[in-house]
């Protein structure tokens, strides 16, 4: 047992492919784009509305169409019900996000540069964590806007929970709510992440293997 344990190590040990390491790199443009587009897009529609409201939400930022007067039509319609205003404040839950995405960066950088098999894997889970946890967080959000309403609203409404990915209707309007471009390029980031540690995990054990059963040649001293 512990020698399959010490050839795992050993394994983990190894340095990464030199083709692992530029596509790593090349990963990175995804993964730094997402700080120049929206993660995420919540709309509605109603018949007082026939061209649709709609909101961004960035990394860094909520901007709503039309310049920004979207937005504060949305919170003008929160308001009746009871709803927090939306903006950047209230939403601090993703105040992290920023820092998490540029460590995930720099981590890339620092494993395509100097790592190996143990680090990559590093960076998978990583990576895995802070996307699901960024969803997670959001879910969490949008659940406290929708059951932490003020009873002393004009208009009184049940406790919800906003469309988080789909459509929803809510009183006389259609709410959608799906991923952004900045999303998409999370995925692509993770995915490709995910892509070179299967690679590595197969291609480079195999590798490991043959090495291990290379025969050892054994040159006697007479024959030097």
């Amino acid at each position: 047992m512990k020698l399959y344990v010490d050839k795992f190590y050993d394994f983990l040990a190894r340095p990464l492919f030199k083709s692992s390491r530029l596509v790593l790199v090349g990963l990175c443009v995804p993964l730094a784009l997402c700080f120049t587009q929206p993660i995420w897009r919540i709309s509605m529609e109603a018949p007082q509305y026939r061209n649709g409201l709609y909101l961004d939400i960035y990394t860094y930022k909520i901007e709503g169409g039309n310049n920004g007067q979207h937005l504060q039509e949305i919170n003008l319609l929160n308001h009746y019900i009871g709803m927090r205003k939306l903006d950047r404040a209230a939403m601090s839950d993703l105040d992290w996000l920023p820092f998490a995405l540029g460590a995930l960066l720099i981590l890339a950088l620092r494993v395509a540069a100097i790592g190996n098999v143990r680090s990559l894997i590093d960076l998978l889970v990583l990576s895995l964590y802070v996307s699901g946890f960024a969803f997670a967080r959001f879910v969490f959000t949008l659940y406290k806007f929708g059951h932490e309403l003020d009873p002393e609203a004009p208009v009184k409404t049940q406790p919800f929970t906003p469309a988080i990915f789909g459509s929803k209707q809510i009183a006389n309007f259609m709410t959608h709510s799906f991923p952004s471009i900045g999303s998409a390029f999370l995925c692509v980031f993770v995915s490709g992440v995910v892509g070179v540690t299967l690679w590595h995990l197969i291609a480079g054990r195999r590798a490991a293997l043959k090495e291990q059963q290379r025969p050892l040649v054994v040159v006697s001293p007479v024959a030097r």
